[in-house]
């Protein structure tokens, strides 16, 4: 039999997402790539000093962030569905990444270095494999109480882990609370140049984030140059306090500076293949990429919505999988989508991932020309940038929406906030995970079942509790708000059981079966012990209302052909067939 080659195509691309750069490169024009080129500048002079904190939050010498933004940024370029989705190293996952490796090798030692580039080549096979496999949907159980905790929590303890390098305190700890009696302990020994820098800089960045733009407004800018000026800040920053650190020579005052950084191309590297090596990484590396592709399609998703666009979450993982098998080869670490780059991209005008391009060459020059002007960078601007990105995570008032929408959720939240201040990332957000899936089985494995009845003078059935309707003793209409699986199949048997018992005359059962997607087995099993005991009680078992596919499937069973009753169309038919005395 011979196969066409039409149909391999498209049986390929049933499996395989296809590129974007396809779709947007035929309509790429001058206009678009003037647009690119002035967000690519704009995203590039903020990127440098991201690139560096985040390469030093994670345990790793500053210019591995530069390395890390560009070839991740080359291939998003060519997989990623996002327009304006700038990729490269980001806070919470840099933070996990020196979680992972804080307890397997010393920060700044080739070893450290070397399990940096696995993990990332972890996360990227790991990545692609999901994207491949369309598993998109399981980032779907990381709820938003359990991220926002985690993204509240990862920026207190970033924040904290900071001061010491901020105040200039020789302070060490494992969690929050162990870093917080450390930098008590130890704030006699507060380094006055360092900490001066440091709270400066701060207040600085601070201002640039809520004063520079109404300023700059004042003196007649457009509010919109106006706000990407004011992201610009930690650039000034950075060049003012390094002109003064060499003027001043401050380093020799005892003021701790970034030092020499090499210059010059990514290099290519090669992480560790073999299965020794990748065992104590490979939890942090599922963590890390759940996590980065979470935040990632978060933003993006939110920037494609602004402009009428649409994001691929499967195509998605594609992009990041390779991203991060890029940063793997060429002396990365894990990277993700950042949500400040994101929106300062799609702000300058970004009009398609050609702007990453451009971005990822501004980024190779400055690897190749201005690294040795960063050798007097005091490590306390770092540390202050740092603290200014995290804050703008830490979101206090979702603690008092959630307390007052749900406590359950609210309970996921706080476990996962507490768990990762406490505990640390990786157990923080496993605790919130597995505490958010017991009560989601919980909640369901406690259906609400309502009994039902008619509201006077209409075709509507409502619950007997809260509205006056018309009910009778022959008939017993419950509504199961609930798809029914096995965890909670027990508890419509036990309620009509209970009501049964109750009701002396009762002559028939209705299930009003119009919030019900899916019966599996065990509730399929259920529903047949239920309907054998109610027969020999000489009452019949009915259905309305049953959905379509669980229609097909129950049709497909043993269950209809030996139910007692009869499925009605609707709870009003079921009504008139049943209590034709009440209607």
């Amino acid at each position: 039999m011979k196969v066409s080659s039409g149909s391999t195509v498209a049986a390929w691309r049933r499996w395989l997402p296809t590129l974007p750069v396809l779709q947007w490169g035929r309509q790429y024009n001058r206009d678009t790539l003037a647009s690119d080129s002035v967000a690519a500048l704009i995203v590039t002079v903020m990127l440098i000093p991201q690139s560096l904190a985040y390469a030093m939050l994670a345990g790793l010498p500053p210019e591995v962030g530069l390395y890390a933004s560009v070839a991740p940024l080359l291939l998003y370029a060519l997989f990623g569905s996002s327009r304006v989705l700038a990729v490269g190293p980001v806070a919470v996952v840099s933070l996990m990444t020196a979680t992972a490796l804080g307890d397997l090798a010393a920060a700044g030692t080739p070893a450290y270095a070397g399990m940096a580039l696995t993990l990332a080549l972890l996360s990227g096979l790991i990545l692609l494999a999901m994207g491949l496999l369309r598993l998109g949907f399981l980032a779907h159980f990381l709820s938003h109480p359990v991220i926002s905790g985690f993204i509240t929590a990862s920026g207190l303890l970033i924040a904290a882990s900071q001061l010491k390098t901020l105040l200039g305190i020789p302070a060490q700890g494992g969690d929050f609370l162990a870093l917080l009696r450390s930098l008590l302990a130890h704030a006699g020994q507060l380094h006055g140049l360092t900490a001066g820098v440091g709270l400066i800089t701060l207040a600085f960045l601070f201002w640039c984030r809520s004063g520079l733009k109404p300023w700059l407004v004042r003196l007649g800018l457009a509010p919109r140059s106006a706000d990407l000026l004011a992201k610009t800040g930690p650039v000034l920053a950075i060049a003012l306090t390094t002109l003064l650190s060499w003027a001043l020579g401050w380093q020799a005052q005892g003021l701790k500076v970034v030092g020499p950084v090499p210059q010059g191309l990514p290099p290519l590297t090669l992480p560790a293949f073999d299965l020794a090596s990748w065992q104590p990484l490979l939890l942090p590396a599922v963590l890390i990429s759940v996590v980065g592709f979470v935040e990632s399609v978060s933003v993006g998703q939110t920037l494609a919505a602004k402009r009428r666009q649409r994001i691929e979450p499967d195509q998605e993982l594609v992009a990041l999988g390779a991203s991060n098998l890029g940063a793997a080869f060429t002396g990365g670490l894990p990277v993700t989508g950042g949500f400040a780059r994101s929106v300062v991209n799609f702000d300058a005008g970004a009009q398609t991932p050609a702007a990453g391009i451009y971005t990822a060459g501004g980024l190779l020059l400055a690897s190749l020309f201005l690294t040795p002007a960063l050798a007097h960078l005091p490590q306390a601007t770092l540390a202050a940038t740092i603290v200014v990105a995290v804050l703008s995570l830490v979101d206090f008032g979702m603690l008092r929406d959630t307390w007052a929408w749900s406590k359950p959720d609210f309970a996921a939240l706080a476990a996962t906030l507490a768990g990762t201040l406490l505990l640390g990332v990786e157990a923080g957000l496993v605790l919130g995970v597995a505490l958010s899936l017991a009560l989601f089985l919980f909640r369901t494995s406690r259906p609400h079942i309502a009994e039902v009845g008619r509201v006077p003078g209409t075709e509507h059935f409502r619950n007997v509790q809260r509205h006056t309707v018309q009910t009778s003793p022959r008939v017993l209409s419950l509504r199961v708000d609930e798809s029914l699986y096995f965890a909670n199949a027990r508890a419509l048997e036990d309620r009509i059981n209970d009501e049964v018992a109750s009701r002396p005359a009762l002559a028939h059962v209705l299930l009003q079966c119009s919030a019900i997607n899916d019966i599996d087995a065990s509730a399929l099993e259920s529903l047949q012990a239920i309907d054998q005991r109610l027969q020999a009680s000489g009452i019949q078992l009915h259905l309305s209302e049953v959905k379509g596919p669980v229609m097909d499937r129950l049709q497909r069973s043993r269950f209809l052909p030996g139910l007692s009753g009869r499925v009605f169309m609707s709870q009003y038919q079921a009504w008139l067939a049943l209590a034709p005395d009440a209607a």
